[in-house]
């Protein structure tokens, strides 16, 4: 089968301490990285950041994060706090994925968590649906970026029909929420076409880690199926995907060594101390400047600022239409990535101008 292949390199070391990739399933493109997490605990969680945050990638994380963790409130947290920002890790280029079951009594609390850490500035995310013990107007409590299928229900589909009608479903509810939908464990190309008929575009697993060559081989549909229309139209944080961010004060061979992560990686945004985007770093404008004759010299221990365009920053609640018309008011920048902020104007993430024309290309055929 055709597949689209993407540029993903490992962290060095043995295979079992590889970061898994989350993979765009509509550009091919590896959006964030997953640490191999050996135990259900916190401790867990830190021995493996690791391996996915040192100077090899700037990739965004997807970070599985006990259920109990966010319910234990702040002191709970503060490890994991450290250990990201001892590794340089900034909240908007986190997802934390919260598993593991939970009393009754408990969501409440939950529910605090999850809201004190969206402020703090991290993308959240719901694990398990569909086995574990998640009730489904949690989605609409929470409001999570991101859902993600429990494993267990992964593993039976496509044999199980009922079990993939379920899987369906709660796609089709996370769609309906305006929450993403992931599909974890993808192990073969009969799993990925029942999760491309569902609408899902973020897949991990199996079938999707980086081959002997360290790229990715998407498999490419064989049939497309006509996605479900929102009945209001898509807003723009319907195609939210995570920012790379640095600082504004940060060095040109920083902004080098973001993009040298993940050829994926389209833009870097600047942000200043409360993760208000200033600026933003076109990959190929920036790249050119500083491939050009003498650009290393000039450029690379100097402001990235200094190359940086102004961002152009759009509200998460904007239609994408909308955020089109944006897109097209500097001719230079047509295609250069939006910056999503939410209703305190700090940078939720990025959209791309092309993920917008395909959709609406795609409803007007």
């Amino acid at each position: 089968m055709p597949s689209r292949t993407s540029p993903f390199s490992p962290a060095p070391g043995p295979a079992a301490a590889n970061p898994a990739p989350v993979v765009d399933l509509d550009t091919g493109g590896v959006i964030a990285l997953q640490p191999a997490v050996r135990g259900e605990n916190l401790s867990s969680v830190l021995q493996a950041i690791p391996h996915v945050t040192g100077t090899e990638t700037r990739m965004p994380l997807l970070l599985p994060l006990p259920s109990a963790v966010v319910i234990g409130g702040s002191a709970a947290l503060a490890p994991l706090h450290e250990a990201l920002r001892v590794r340089g890790r900034r909240p908007p280029e986190v997802i934390l994925l919260v598993r593991g079951d939970f009393a009754r009594i408990e969501r409440r609390t939950l529910l605090t968590g999850l809201t004190g850490l969206r402020a703090v500035g991290y993308l959240t995310a719901i694990g398990d649906l569909g086995a574990g013990h998640v009730p489904l107007d949690l989605l609409a409590d929470a409001a999570p970026y991101l859902a993600a299928l429990s494993p267990a229900l992964m593993a039976e589909v496509p044999r199980d029909r009922r079990r993939a009608a379920l899987a369906e479903s709660l796609s089709a509810l996370a769609r309906g929420l305006g929450v993403h939908m992931l599909a974890p464990a993808v192990a073969g190309e009969a799993q990925l076409a029942a999760v491309r008929s569902w609408g899902v575009r973020l897949a991990l697993g199996p079938l999707l880690v980086p081959g002997p060559s360290g790229r990715v081989h998407v498999p490419l549909p064989v049939v497309e199926r006509e996605p479900a229309a929102a009945p209001l139209g898509p807003r723009v944080q319907d195609f939210l995907l995570p920012a790379v961010t640095l600082p504004c004060e940060a060095t040109a061979e920083e902004a080098v060594a973001a993009f040298g992560g993940e050829p994926s990686i389209t833009s870097v945004v600047l942000v200043d101390e409360y993760q208000r985007p200033r600026a933003s770093l076109d990959r190929g404008r920036f790249l050119l400047a500083i491939a050009s004759r003498f650009g290393h010299a000039l450029h690379a221990r100097r402001p990235a600022a200094r190359l940086a365009a102004p961002a152009r920053v759009v509200p998460r609640s904007t239609p994408a239409i909308a955020a089109m018309r944006t897109a097209g008011h500097d001719p230079a920048r047509v295609y250069d990535d939006l910056v999503v902020t939410d209703e305190m104007g700090r940078c939720i993430g990025i959209v791309r101008v092309s993920d917008l024309i395909r959709h609406v290309a795609s409803g007007a055929r």
